[in-house]
């Protein structure tokens, strides 16, 4: 009975499972029905906002791995001097650069490109083989050749608009316009200075290229922003004055074994700057002052190059006995002496524990003012100081200019050390009037001259004429600010007297057959660069002055540092005025007034008399 029951209840089981089974069946089928249906609606949605909503996104990811947007380089501007002479040019070139790691098979490639680039086979195959991704091949290819390779569609080759700066006068105004770097910027000079305006505004072209660096098909540059070229400079220089300055000033250099040197030509009335020398002499060993940067290239005297910085801006070192012009026109103008008033000026002085003497020993004497200047007495110009005072002597420093840079702002340019108020010592009375404490830039010192060449009016200097517009328009530049800094009457006694200096005191090299000139030469010992003394043999020769000086046209200053053969103003500087003033003088057709020499009256002056 037990086992009956038994079986009848496992029959029961076993006959209910085909029927659970059929009926979950259909069920499954709908469930999968459902997610697949669920899955496409999903699928659909997705594919929707891919193609419809986010299409703009999606695009311009499609799009930027193909398209490359270059930056396009403007054309720099000019730099030409006063008759339009080009001084300066930049020549539209091909710039070839490789993408190295795109360049399977180096040697092929240069085998191929070797004609049209320019360079080697075995110096191309080394450059295609760097594999660092960027490799300037040729960056002064000819344009036509240029525009021949990006049609041959080199992978990883890629030829973009350059250009290549050019001077087609050599070296010559080199120190006044700088150079450009590697990638076409300006580096020194004017070239730096005005690099904003030169190089104008970067332009931007868009391509499409595969991944290789190939142009894709049908695809078209197309300019985003053109390049907008630079403004040009038209300079006050004068490129024939320029180069004799330039000649004259080296011969001298290498004569006397100087250091360095600089001479600058002003037009008197309107402070434009005709000629602007500034040279070193690598071949004289620069000992404790230190090298003087030289591009390198010689101006056609062995050893001698211009100078990377331009030393009549950049420069200060103690004048001497130029700057006793400041002593003197202060007395003038304050009217505490007159042309003949009469000193008496013993051999030397101790003031403030500091012992002063004049060049060569004499006994007392007893000189008028205009003979203090002449034979450039250093106790007589301090006796000439007494009167002037400590705030007198500071603030005609200040009123003719010293302590300040001038509107030229060039690139590099000192305001000077002068000594003030606030430590002012006792010595400085006899060291201020006779050149010995402030230093100064050249261009300073002649701008004070400027100022008594023109009438006591200063002026500021200047070198940019104008500005050159693409379209070829010239645009002035404004004139030079000017302020009156003595009157018309002192003015015209301080020129009668620096007459006298040339004319029979020490500057008598400098006198121009025919030309009335003025000026002052100036001997100055040099301090020991970072110790409270002097450098021993070691000077500063220097001249300023101007001509006409009945009716003065032009100034100039010439300054020499450490000549060796022989040291003074009137010997070193004072012949490189006289050569190159005579040539601009005939160069500007100015008319001679027919001056003669004559003598001074009272004791001779020797050449070596204004060491101070």
């Amino acid at each position: 009975m037990s086992q009956h029951y038994t079986s009848t209840h496992s029959r029961t089981r076993v006959q209910a499972n085909p029927l659970r089974r059929s009926v979950s069946g259909p069920r499954r089928l709908l469930l999968l029905r459902g997610v697949l249906a669920m899955a496409f609606v999903a699928l659909g949605v997705r594919l929707f906002f891919i193609q419809v909503v986010d299409h703009s996104h999606y695009a311009r990811l499609s799009v930027a791995q193909v398209r490359v947007d270059l930056t396009t380089t403007a054309l720099r501007a000019g730099i030409y001097d006063r008759h339009g002479q080009i001084l300066a040019v930049s020549r539209p070139t091909s710039l070839v650069i490789a993408d190295d790691f795109q360049i399977a098979h180096p040697a092929r490639e240069a085998q191929a490109m070797s004609a049209l680039v320019g360079v080697p086979v075995a110096k191309l195959t080394a450059l295609l083989s760097e594999k660092n991704g960027y490799v300037v091949l040729n960056n002064q290819l000819d344009l036509t050749a240029g525009r021949k390779l990006a049609t041959m569609m080199f992978p990883g080759i890629v030829v973009q608009d350059s250009s290549v700066r050019t001077y087609p006068n050599g070296p010559i105004a080199t120190s006044l316009l700088g150079g450009t770097n590697g990638s076409g910027a300006g580096s020194a000079g004017l070239e730096y200075g005005y690099q904003t305006l030169l190089a104008g505004q970067t332009g931007v072209t868009r391509e499409f290229v595969s991944s290789s660096g190939v142009n894709l098909p049908s695809s078209h540059s197309t300019v985003v922003r053109r390049a907008k070229p630079g403004v040009g400079l038209e300079l006050t220089l004068d490129t024939s004055l320029q180069y004799v300055a330039e000649r004259d000033l080296a011969r001298q250099l290498a004569a006397t074994q100087a250091l360095s040197g600089i001479a600058v030509v002003m037009d008197v009335k309107t402070g434009e700057i005709l000629a602007d020398a500034s040279l070193v002499n690598t071949k004289t060993n620069a000992g404790v002052l230190g090298p003087i940067p030289a591009w390198g290239s010689n101006v056609g005297v062995p050893g001698i190059q211009q100078t990377i910085n331009n030393l009549a801006f950049s420069q200060t070192y103690e004048p001497g006995s130029v700057f006793k012009v400041v002593t003197f026109s202060a007395a003038l103008q304050a009217g505490l002496i007159t042309p003949s008033s009469v000193f008496t000026v013993p051999n030397a002085v101790t003031v403030g524990g500091r012992y002063f003497h004049d060049a060569e020993r004499h006994a007392v004497e007893h000189l008028t003012a205009t003979q203090v200047l002449a034979l450039s007495s250093n106790i007589g110009t301090y006796e000439v100081g007494k009167l002037v005072g400590e705030s007198g002597l500071l603030a005609q420093v200040e009123r003719l200019g010293f302590g300040q840079t001038t509107a030229v702002n060039y690139p590099g340019e000192s305001s000077g050390l002068l000594v003030s108020a606030a430590n002012w010592y006792a010595s400085d009375q006899v060291a201020l009037p006779i050149g010995q404490v402030d230093a100064v830039t050249p261009i300073q010192m002649l701008d004070a001259y400027n100022a008594i060449a023109n009438g006591g009016i200063f002026v500021e200097p200047k070198v940019v004429r104008g500005f050159v517009y693409a379209n070829g328009a010239l645009k002035a530049a404004p004139k030079s600010v000017s302020r009156e800094v003595m009157s018309p009457s002192v003015d015209a006694t301080m020129i009668k007297m620096l007459e006298e200096v040339v004319l029979a005191g020490t500057g008598t090299n400098a006198i121009i057959p025919g030309y009335s000139v003025a000026g002052k030469t100036g001997t100055a010992t040099m301090p020991y660069p970072g110790k409270d003394k002097l450098l021993i043999g070691d000077y500063n020769a220097s001249f300023v002055g101007f001509a006409p000086a009945n009716a003065p046209v032009l100034s100039m200053i010439v300054v020499v540092q450490r000549p060796r053969t022989t040291i003074f103003g009137g010997a070193v500087a004072a012949p490189i005025f006289q050569e190159v003033m005579s040539y601009a003088l005939h160069h500007y057709a100015i008319p001679s007034n027919g001056t003669v020499v004559k003598p001074l009256h009272g004791p001779g002056a020797s050449i070596a008399s204004d060491v101070t």
